[in-house]
């Protein structure tokens, strides 16, 4: 619970993670006893939250924000495309603005919009998986992960399928806007990626406006008509931040359920065998390996919590992946097994008014496409090194090359 009195607590008296070195990882041993020791460590970059518990809160606690213009000014990007679209993005607003942009999307992306998409789903993931039973060796993210996902996407939106090719570009050069810290050349790409969007959203836009049709921006156009209280400027934002995590977030998911699988092949049997399993299937996967292993918040004013005191922005990472295997939260949490049904959703998502819009279209996708492939193919082989984006931020491999016979 958080405390009001004064802090007892001081940041040297926590461990230390190094998590600028190039060969960190958050669910080393290192960090799992940085875990067992304290509810958080400190690092270079700020606090690191590590315990279930105390994330679960803090997510949840209104005295802390996302300020989108501290996080880049942080990151050395003071102006520009990128900083344009991330500063009055959806999630840096809070209270009234923030119900106000969340209520416009609301009126649109419902729960009817997003469930009536599940045969377009099944069906993709059903082409695809044919393919990669046609092919000895495959490169996953390539052939399914990045494929599925942005169809969807282009689905719900009503972007042509001639121009997917185009849109997984930009989609997939967002999604650097949280490794901004790796150089220019990433900002650089950011910024492509915001300008081809822009430019792109708005003359979709101009199109529902002129022939509505039965998509999201059709929709959104309609409700921010009779709305009234989102500006043009608002809705372009909103449109570019849906392509950016409709995408990026899912692909990775898929990927790092392969990966998962690839290590545990019996938990790919047993969910061929048994479709029952789909729902705590997916979960374990989001729990086990979450493409959002850690979330960002700064402090929004000064206070005390659990004994320590936390001064205005100062900067929190909300370690969710190493958070969704604390034992004291889950039995055997170091464990992956999908016939589990667990008592504690995940992290990944958010918390509070910030929960992502995404989460059910997310699990949605990976219940139609888990099941499909697991019917399909024998159980996934790694047979190929690794790229993976992270630690921070979106997190999975970037490439993936996989075997199923």
């Amino acid at each position: 619970m958080p405390v009001t009195t004064a802090s007892m607590l001081k940041p040297y008296d926590a461990p230390f993670l190094d998590v600028l070195d190039p060969a960190f990882d958050f669910l080393s041993p290192e960090a799992k006893a940085a875990q067992q020791e304290s509810w958080y460590a400190n690092s270079p970059i700020g606090l690191l939250v590590l315990r279930y518990a105390e994330c679960q809160e803090l997510l949840r606690d209104r005295r802390l924000n996302h300020n989108g213009k501290l996080y880049m000014e942080t990151n050395g990007v003071f102006e520009g495309p990128a900083y344009d679209w991330f500063v009055p993005m959806i999630v840096n607003h809070d209270g009234e603005d923030h119900r106000r942009l969340r209520g416009l999307v609301n009126k649109a992306f419902t729960p009817r919009m997003v469930n009536n998409l599940r045969p377009f789903i099944r069906a993709n993931a059903e082409e695809f998986a044919e393919h990669l039973a046609s092919s000895e060796e495959s490169e996953f993210v390539e052939e399914f992960a990045n494929k599925l996902p942005l169809a969807v996407m282009c689905r719900m939106l009503g972007v042509p399928p001639e121009d997917y090719e185009t849109f997984r570009t930009w989609t997939t050069d967002l999604g650097l806007v949280f490794s901004l810290s790796a150089g220019n050349d990433v900002r650089l790409r950011v910024d492509s990626a915001v300008l081809g969007l822009n430019d792109y959203v708005d003359g979709l836009i101009r199109i529902k406006r002129d022939d509505p049709a039965d998509d999201l921006i059709s929709a959104l156009v309609a409700a921010q008509a009779e709305d009234g209280r989102v500006s043009p400027e608002e809705l372009r934002n909103l449109l570019v931040t849906m392509v950016f995590a409709a995408h990026d977030t899912t692909r990775h998911q898929l990927a790092n359920a392969m990966v998962a699988f690839a290590a545990h092949p019996d938990q790919w049997v047993l969910l061929g065998e048994r479709p029952e399993l789909t729902d705590p299937a997916v979960e374990e996967v989001i729990r086990w390996s979450p493409s959002t292993g850690t979330l960002y918040r700064f402090a929004g004013e000064d206070f005390d919590y659990q004994g320590l005191h936390l001064e205005q922005d100062t900067y929190l990472t909300i370690c969710a992946i190493l958070a969704q295997r604390d034992p004291r939260v889950y039995k055997d949490g170091d464990r992956f097994d999908c016939t589990v049904r667990r008592d504690v959703g995940p992290l990944q998502f958010g918390g509070g008014p910030h929960h992502c819009l995404g989460a059910a279209l997310a699990r949605i996708e990976l219940s139609e496409a888990l099941p499909v492939l697991a019917r399909r193919l024998n159980p996934p082989t790694v047979i190929g090194p690794l790229t993976w984006r992270g630690p921070f931020g979106i997190r999975g491999p970037e490439a993936l090359p996989l075997s199923f016979t």
